[in-house]
């Protein structure tokens, strides 16, 4: 089973672009991984640039519908995303008009990641209330080995 997840990078206008993180999206492995890997602007738009996503951070790739262990494409980076696109399908990341737009749960995610004034904030989906934006979650701060 999976935790779902949304990764966010809020826009000078204060809009927020956005895409969908299929596995392990909980702060002690999502909020780790994109606290050490993509800590800077320039990595984030780069990230969510490729739409919506298994995983932020895997070995593998997609070629088509079959996965290829090891291969990313990128120089000789080990790791890096698993793009849908990467088998084919259209899903491009989505642009809501504001956080209270972004924080909708509209598919399910159990974590809603931005990246806002150079940090990362976490979301915790599950105790949404239409009354009152959700919990912020802390992310631990020690990096993954990976």
């Amino acid at each position: 089973m999976s935790t779902r997840g949304r990764i966010g990078l809020e826009l000078k206008n204060g809009s927020i672009l956005s895409v969908y993180h299929h596995w392990d999206s909980y702060p002690e492995w999502l909020g780790r991984i994109l606290k050490t890997h993509y800590n800077t602007r320039q990595q984030v738009a780069e990230l969510i640039d490729g739409g919506d996503m298994s995983s932020c951070w895997s070995e593998e790739c997609w070629t088509n519908e079959e996965i290829i262990p090891g291969v990313k494409g990128v120089g000789s980076q080990k790791y890096g995303p698993q793009y849908y696109s990467q088998r084919g399908e259209n899903c491009p990341p989505r642009l809501d008009a504001d956080l209270c737009e972004y924080l909708l749960p509209a598919n399910g995610e159990e974590y809603h990641y931005v990246f806002r004034n150079g940090e990362w904030v976490c979301y915790n989906m599950n105790c949404y209330v239409e009354s009152k934006l959700p919990e912020v979650v802390e992310i631990p701060s020690a990096a993954l080995h990976v």
